[in-house]
C-alpha cells in the first residue's frame, strides 16, 4: 500500500524534532506577546483566490465538498489569519498572532518539503510601522538562536526599492512588466543567468536591460558596503531600509544583510521583504516574510497594515542535521531494564515512580531478555538496571548512555528524590 505522491508518514523521531521546534517557537511567541491560534485547515477557494487569483489552483489542493462548495486546504497561515483579522471589526490593534502546524501545496516534492509539511508563522496587524517590521525580524533571529543554529544570515530588501529601479531601467510603470521582472529576479537563486535571459527574451524583454537588473540583484552587504557599490539616492525606500537595520542593531540583532536579490515571489508583498539562510547550506531559504498591506486591502480592510514571517520546519530540521545539532530529545529519558523475570515487578514500580515525577521513562512490556531490552536504552539518556545482587543490597545500577558513566543508587534515595538520577555525576 502506498501514499499519494508527495505525502509521507512522520515517525517518532521526526515528530520529536518537529515538537522541539514547536516548543521553542511557542515559548518565543509568548515572550513577545503573540497570541497563538490555529486557523481553519479548510478555506473557501474564493478566499484563497482573493489575492493570488485563479492561478493558485495549480498550486493547491482544492475540491467540492458534499454541499457542492468549492473549498481548499490551507497552503499557508497568512491567508487564514488575515481573513480572521479582517472579520474582527472590533479587535484592538495592533494584533499579534502566531501559528504552527501543517499546510498543503501541490508543488513538485523536493528535499525538505513534501506536499504536506509544517510551518511556523508570526503576523502583526495594525498601522504600518518600521518597528513592527523590525520586531518580526528580531523574533525570527531569536528563534534560530534558540535552536542553536550557526551561520544564519537574514537577507533584507524593499519591494519599492527594486520596483523603482525596474521602472527606471525599463522607463515604464507597467505593473505587469514589474511583476515579470520581479519573477526573473526571484529565479536567480534557482536558475543560471543565461537561462533567465533566454526565458525572458522570448517574452520580448531587452537582454541589455535584463542584464542590468540581474547585476543589480547581486548587490549585497552592509549599508556602507552597498552605498560604495551603488548610488542609492536614486532608489525609493532606501532610507526605510536603513531605519529598519538601525532598529535591529539597537535590538542587538547583527546577522542582517542587505540583498537586492530578495523580492519574494508572491504579488501581495508591498514593502520590506526578507529571507533567512544558512550561509553554508544549499537548502535554500529557511524562512521568509515582509510587509503585505495589499492583502488586507484585498479583504476590504484599508485601515489595517500587515507584516509577518513563516518558516519551513522540515527544512530547518535538515539544517540542524547538517550542523549536527539536533535537539537533545534523549536528555532526560530513562530506560528501566530488568535482569530476569523476578526483577520485573520492581522495575515496573520504579517506572511508575519516575513517570509520576514527570520523567519520560520506557520499560519493556514483553518480558524479553536483557539483550533485547537494550534497544530501549539506545533511545534513552539514562538506564536503570534492576539486578538480583543489587536488589539484595537495596540498590540499582544507574548508567549514563552517552558517556558510559555508571553508578549505584539506593532504592531509598530513588524513592525520596527520583530526579536525582538525572545528575549521575553528583550521586
Amino acid at each position: 500500500m502506498e501514499l499519494p505522491r508527495g505525502m509521507k508518514d512522520f515517525d517518532g523521531q521526526e515528530n520529536a524534532n518537529i515538537e522541539h521546534i514547536r516548543c521553542r517557537f511557542k515559548q518565543l511567541s509568548n515572550l513577545y506577546g503573540f497570541s497563538f491560534m490555529d486557523p481553519s485547515p479548510i478555506e473557501l477557494l474564493s478566499t484563497l483566490e482573493t489575492k493570488s487569483g485563479p492561478g493558485i489552483r495549480d498550486e493547491i489542493y482544492y475540491f467540492k465538498d458534499k454541499g457542492d462548495r468549492e473549498v481548499a486546504l490551507r497552503f499557508d497561515f497568512t491567508m487564514g489569519l488575515t481573513r480572521y483579522i479582517a472579520s474582527q471589526k472590533s479587535m484592538k490593534l495592533p494584533a499579534k498572532l502566531s501559528s504552527f502546524g501543517g499546510v498543503f501545496r501541490y508543488d513538485e516534492p523536493q528535499k525538505g518539503r513534501y506536499r504536506y509539511f509544517h510551518q511556523w508563522d508570526i503576523e502583526i496587524y495594525g498601522k504600518a510601522s518600521l518597528e513592527s517590521e523590525a520586531e518580526i525580524i528580531e523574533i525570527t533571529s531569536r528563534l534560530f538562536d534558540s535552536l542553536l543554529l550557526k551561520d544564519i544570515v537574514i537577507d533584507i530588501n524593499h519591494r519599492n526599492l527594486v520596483e523603482s529601479y525596474i521602472n527606471k531601467i525599463f522607463n515604464s510603470k507597467d505593473p505587469e512588466l514589474v511583476s515579470d521582472i520581479l519573477r526573473a529576479i526571484d529565479k536567480i537563486a534557482k536558475k543560471s543567468k543565461d537561462e533567465i535571459l533566454k526565458e525572458f527574451q522570448t517574452k520580448g524583454y531587452e537582454s541589455e536591460k535584463l542584464e542590468k537588473i540581474l547585476e543589480f540583484s547581486q548587490i549585497r552587504g552592509s549599508i556602507q558596503e552597498v552605498e560604495k557599490l551603488f548610488d542609492t539616492s536614486q532608489l525609493q525606500s532606501w532610507d526605510d531600509l536603513k531605519q529598519i537595520i538601525d532598529s535591529l542593531e539597537n535590538r542587538g540583532v547583527s546577522n542582517v544583510r542587505i540583498n537586492f536579490g530578495i523580492v519574494r515571489g508572491l504579488d501581495y508583498y508591498s514593502g520590506m521583504v526578507f529571507e533567512v539562510f544558512d550561509k553554508n547550506s544549499t537548502l535554500g531559504a529557511l524562512a521568509g516574510g515582509g510587509r503585505y498591506d495589499t492583502l488586507t486591502k484585498a479583504f476590504k480592510r484599508e485601515d489595517i497594515g500587515a507584516t509577518g514571517v513563516a518558516g519551513g520546519v522540515e527544512r530547518i530540521i535538515l539544517t540542524m542535521q547538517e550542523q549536527n545539532i539536533l535537539p537533545e530529545i534523549l536528555e532526560k529519558r530513562v530506560a528501566v531494564l530488568y535482569i530476569n523475570e523476578e526483577m520485573q515487578k520492581v522495575a515496573h514500580s520504579i517506572t511508575s515512580l519516575l513517570r509520576l515525577n514527570n520523567i519520560p521513562t520506557d520499560i519493556d512490556l514483553a518480558g524479553r531478555n536483557m539483550k533485547k531490552q537494550m534497544d530501549l536504552a539506545n533511545n534513552a539518556r539514562f538506564s536503570i538496571i534492576v539486578g538480583p545482587q543489587e536488589l539484595d543490597q537495596g540498590t540499582v545500577v544507574l548508567k549514563d548512555m552517552i558517556n558510559g558513566i555508571e553508578g549505584i543508587i539506593s532504592l531509598e534515595k530513588l524513592t525520596e528524590d527520583p530526579k536525582s538520577i538525572l545528575n549521575l555525576e553528583k550521586l
